[in-house]
């Protein structure tokens, strides 16, 4: 066993026989871990805070050499986030940053996925319920390019030629990002990618964009979870359906009154659930 301490956010937790959880935590340095806390459903000075979802804290733990499940020995409480579960909007955008974290960042060591997931946790403790679909797109966004597999955008994927600004493109999971016209026709599948669209995945991916930013109607952010989820799917996944995605992408948000009128440029461009063929090849 090796001792060490790390600062860790609680990502999942369950009962564990009589007096015991197993919680899955997202730590600084040791990326991903599931580890046994013995007695925490006891009263108990290691545990005083019961360890509650999205809480972050210090996390003494007892790594195994070949396990996966570890021993969490104490965990100290530095920070709660009881806002995320007033609300479903809230939650159900934290629980999807947390399973792509669960899922995607497990060995990640290099402080990144856990400093993006604690700053965007706070962002929606603290933003109007309607920011946050956006505010945890953006989140997850950010971590798959902390993981190094962000979408080429501003250039063809295929080619690697540099897009006009005002270029639609398709854009193909497999491939990992937009095609241009040329390359787009000998790849099969791909949604297309209007200019407006481009310009919001670029802003979703930037450090620059603000944390309550929103990108217009309802069916617009239905596109954009389902583009992400498909681009998940298509790059990480391993079979299992991303259950607090899809979750995530029915539960019934509510946007800001300015954007219930607007223009949904890539909702229009996927809509229904099958990715359309690129322009060059569709014979409707």
């Amino acid at each position: 066993m090796r001792l060490v301490q790390t600062d860790a956010i609680v990502l999942h937790a369950f009962d564990y026989r009589e007096t015991s959880r197993i919680v899955r935590l997202s730590t600084r340095e040791h990326g991903v871990v599931s580890a046994v806390a013995r007695g925490a459903r006891r009263t108990s000075a290691r545990f005083a805070q019961g360890m509650d979802l999205f809480t972050s804290g210090v996390a003494q733990l007892a790594l195994h050499p070949v396990r996966d499940l570890h021993a969490l020995n104490a965990f100290d409480t530095t920070h709660v986030r009881p806002e995320l579960g007033h609300g479903m909007a809230r939650f159900m955008a934290a629980s999807a940053l947390a399973e792509a974290a669960l899922r995607f960042a497990r060995e990640d060591e290099s402080d990144r996925v856990h400093a993006l997931l604690a700053e965007r946790l706070d962002s929606l403790a603290t933003a109007p319920p309607e920011s946050a679909p956006w505010i945890a797109l953006r989140g997850v966004w950010q971590m798959v390019a902390a993981l190094g597999f962000a979408p080429a955008l501003t250039m063809c994927a295929s080619c690697h030629r540099d897009f006009a600004p005002e270029v639609a493109v398709t854009f193909h999971h497999r491939s990992g990002g937009a095609l241009c016209a040329s390359c787009s026709r000998a790849q099969p599948g791909g949604r297309q990618l209007p200019p407006d669209a481009r310009v919001a995945l670029i802003a979703l991916l930037s450090e620059a964009l603000a944390p309550d930013a929103g990108y217009g109607s309802l069916a617009s952010l239905r596109a954009h979870q389902r583009l992400l989820r498909e681009f998940l799917e298509e790059h990480v996944g391993d079979g299992r359906p991303l259950k607090a995605f899809l979750a995530w992408e029915r539960h019934p948000a509510r946007l800001g009154p300015a954007a219930q009128g607007e223009s949904a440029p890539l909702a229009s461009a996927l809509e229904g659930d099958e990715r359309v063929r690129p322009a060059a090849s569709d014979a409707s």
